[in-house]
């Protein structure tokens, strides 16, 4: 099962800083935890305060890799929300585009960095299986698939529930299922076919190692 960490700093309590401190710090701990992916999804930052950042999560995610005092290939990849450059900038893993974004055909046409990954890791917003399929064609690696249960985050947009995501599930790339993914309805994601789950207040809002604990139990 793969693991979807999607961030929002807002969610937090206190100042900016404050805010900030907190994600670094559930950052540390979803890598340490196992989680797959975490999108640093902070549409609110101007440029300069996204690459900061993101540059320090980076930076946490390869400490928290470390092995007694061995490196290890850090299991968890950083995909920064939209912006191929901020993440190239910041030696981050790939780039989360929005199901209106550039293709990811033109991502990796544009992805220059001095360190690797010499090829970006490529996810794509999708709502419906058409738009799964478009992102398999534009040689996506992955598809998050939304709203499967709620539809908060997209606007206009209604759930697809199982039978919307068993459908996108048969494209040629795996899906993670979005929106309302809890503890009790992971399983039924699953069995339709989805390869994980990807949420925000499911992993920012909880004991990370539990809900990782339980998920893959």
């Amino acid at each position: 099962m793969l693991l979807f960490y999607i961030t929002d700093c807002a969610q937090f309590p206190g100042d900016e800083n404050a805010r900030q401190r907190a994600l670094l710090a559930k950052i540390a701990e979803a890598t340490r935890c196992g989680i797959d992916f975490i999108q640093l999804r902070e549409k609110d930052l101007s440029t300069r305060e996204l690459e900061a950042l993101a540059h320090t999560a980076v930076r946490i995610i390869r400490e928290n890799s470390l092995s007694g005092t061995e490196k290890r290939e850090p299991a968890t990849r950083v995909l920064i929300n939209s912006r191929t450059d901020v993440a190239a900038a910041c030696g981050a893993d790939g780039v989360h585009l929005r199901a209106d974004d550039i293709s990811p055909s033109e991502v990796r046409k544009i992805w220059t960095q001095p360190t690797p990954p010499a090829q970006p890791l490529v996810s794509v917003s999708c709502h419906s299986a058409a738009d799964v399929e478009r992102a398999a064609s534009e040689r996506a690696d992955f598809a998050v698939f939304a709203p499967v249960f709620e539809k908060k985050d997209v606007p206009g947009a209604s759930p697809a529930g199982l039978d919307g995501l068993r459908e996108a599930c048969r494209q040629r790339i795996p899906v993670l299922a979005l929106g309302g993914i809890t503890l009790k309805n992971a399983r039924a994601c699953l069995d339709a076919g989805a390869a994980g789950i990807a949420a925000i207040r499911l992993f920012q809002l909880n004991d990370v190692a539990e809900v990782v604990r339980r998920l893959r139990g």
